[in-house]
């Protein structure tokens, strides 16, 4: 069997495998990163890309005033009975260290998320911006022929294969035909992607998830760091007194044994497309199967099982095992279902959800993940499918779009006409085409619209946070949130509950390595990302909650396999 000798093996190559490389290289450590499948970037490459880390560089440039004391607060009222203070105050002290790090150090750059609330920015601690920040966009031709490898973005959320940024971008793709100023924005936009396409046969114009993972991968290869793609790892081997020294990695070339004098790290995304796990954690799963997410289809749990085989253990105790997101099925052209991900269309105003009852259940402004849990208990007390429905007018689907379906110019009927997109001339028409009760549902938008053509919403409160009004539409008044639903005719989108990551991963202490049954660290052996326990007990408190940890305890891994504390 052939051998390989380094200091660092990463069993992953998402934010935090990468994150942890790049970072463990840069002190001098041979590392060496493994990736099954044959493109690398994971999930990461697929998401939004925002990493929420308290008290970063960019927000303090921008006179953010926050404190790690003031964090704690939102993070240990976040987590509740979970609160795992050891690992939160290594997060809050490490965070704005790495940050300064991959600024300075790495191709690794960001845009701070002024208005980019904490999701729940009313309780103790919260704040109305500041801690999420996002990877700048990339110019992926800096990756040279690498970028060949990069896993591409999630289709479903890109407008024929672009890229689009949040914030002003996207606001300037909702006002293309009522804004000379966007259309010429969006136009120039469109020109350069299409000149990408023609040259590159992909965009280069890099953003959110994307170019998070670009601008870690390049700074792995600047620093000679290699990434080994289509290399699975079959299983970890230990010496004589329990310590992990490598693994045996499946190659195209046949396997290889990796010794890795410092460390193993764990990062292989957590187990969001493995059905059994699923199973025993997600309780609107009953057979592992009633999930739809987004991850890549290879995110079955390798990293879990490689670390309970070395003597590690999952935490299975945290009221969430994953973080939730309503998910909606487009039909791709082959006839098959693709995920979407509902990100802004619920804070819109215009847009409500109801049940098969007719009924709302839920601000729908607020984050994705406490949606798909007030979802999940209204369809239980209800003893129906654990589904729901967004709820909009002709007016709103034309000006917003719903879910995958665009808004104008952008043609809808082909969504009519395959079943995503359920059209009724009537409110009651539309009830009855979605399985709903048509009176609940009549009795439903009445009250709802009684209220909206104030501004209000008095059973929910949609629109009331800074969170909920920073994804509404800041030219509609008085409340960015909320219109009402009257002229026919009307649609509706059904949601089942997806994920953006696991929460449940193995149980690690505050350097990132991880436990045994007993409590005590694993000699050798790391993990970060969704393969280690989330430190937000199983709850969501901003965007970036799973990324920002990811990179932090990448730079933490790395710090301690290499001796250092600073």
């Amino acid at each position: 069997m052939k051998e390989h000798h380094c200091d660092v093996l990463v069993v992953g190559s998402g934010a935090g495998g990468l994150s942890t490389a790049v970072s463990a290289a840069h002190r001098r450590l041979n590392v060496l990163v493994v990736e099954k499948e044959p493109v690398f970037g994971g999930t990461s490459a697929r998401s939004g890309g925002w990493m929420w880390i308290p008290g970063n560089a960019p927000a303090k440039r921008a006179g953010v005033e926050d404190s790690a004391e003031k964090a704690r607060i939102y993070l240990q009222h976040e987590a509740g009975e979970h609160f795992d203070a050891a690992r939160v105050d290594a997060f809050l002290e490490a965070g704005p260290r790495a940050v300064e790090f991959y600024e300075e150090e790495t191709s690794l750059q960001f845009d701070l998320g002024p208005t980019f609330a904490d999701y729940h920015p009313d309780a103790p601690g919260g704040m109305d911006g500041g801690r999420s920040i996002v990877a700048r966009p990339f110019d992926g031709r800096e990756l040279g022929p690498e970028i060949k490898r990069l896993r591409p973005p999630l289709a479903e959320i890109t407008f024929l294969g672009m890229m689009i940024g949040s914030g002003k971008e996207l606001l300037h793709f909702f006002n293309v035909t009522r804004s000379p100023v966007s259309a010429y924005y969006v136009g120039k936009l469109f020109l350069k992607f299409l000149r990408d396409m023609v040259f590159h046969g992909r965009p280069m114009r890099l953003m959110n998830g994307n170019a998070l993972v670009a601008r870690l991968a390049k700074s792995c290869f600047d620093k000679g760091v290699p990434i080994w793609t289509r290399a699975s790892v079959r299983e970890l081997v230990k010496d004589e007194t329990g310590r992990v020294t490598g693994a045996i990695v499946d190659t195209a070339e046949g396997p290889v044994r990796v010794h890795a004098s410092k460390g193993v790290v764990l990062a292989a995304g957590g187990f969001p497309q493995d059905p059994v796990r699923r199973k025993e954690m997600f309780p609107h799963a009953a057979s592992g199967y009633e999930h739809a997410s987004p991850a890549p289809p290879g995110n079955i749990g390798d990293g879990l099982r490689l670390g309970e085989a070395a003597g590690g253990t999952v935490e299975t105790e945290l009221p969430n095992a994953a973080a939730w997101v309503p998910i909606s099925r487009p039909v791709k052209p082959d006839g098959t279902l693709g995920t979407f991900p509902h990100f802004v269309d619920r804070s819109k105003p215009g847009v409500i959800a109801v049940t098969r009852s007719g009924r709302r259940f839920v601000n729908e402004a607020n984050s994705y993940h406490d949606f798909c849990q007030a979802m999940i208990a209204r369809c239980r007390e209800e003893d129906s499918e654990i589904c729901a429905f967004f709820i909009a007018d002709h007016g709103v689907l034309r000006k917003y779009g719903l879910g995958y379906v665009k808004p104008a110019p952008v043609p809808y009927r082909q969504h009519v006409n395959n079943g995503y997109l359920i059209q009724g001339a009537t409110i009651e028409e539309l009830a009855r085409k979605i399985g709903a009760d048509p009176t609940g549902l009549r009795r439903t938008i009445e009250t709802f619209n009684g209220y909206a053509r104030k501004g209000e919403d008095p059973e929910f409160g949609k629109g009331s946070t800074s969170y909920n009004r920073s994804l509404g539409d800041p030219d509609h008044k008085p409340n960015p949130c909320v219109a009402p639903i009257e002229k026919g005719p009307f649609y509706a989108v059904k949601l089942v509950v997806g994920d953006l990551g696991t929460f449940a991963g193995m149980r690690c202490n505050e350097n990132a390595q991880v436990l045994n049954g007993d409590g005590r660290p694993i000699g050798g052996l790391y993990s970060v990302g969704n393969d280690a326990a989330s430190i937000m007990g199983g709850n969501y408190p901003g965007g970036g909650i799973t990324l920002g940890p990811a990179v932090t305890f990448g730079y933490i891994a790395a710090r301690h396999m290499a001796g250092g504390n600073a």
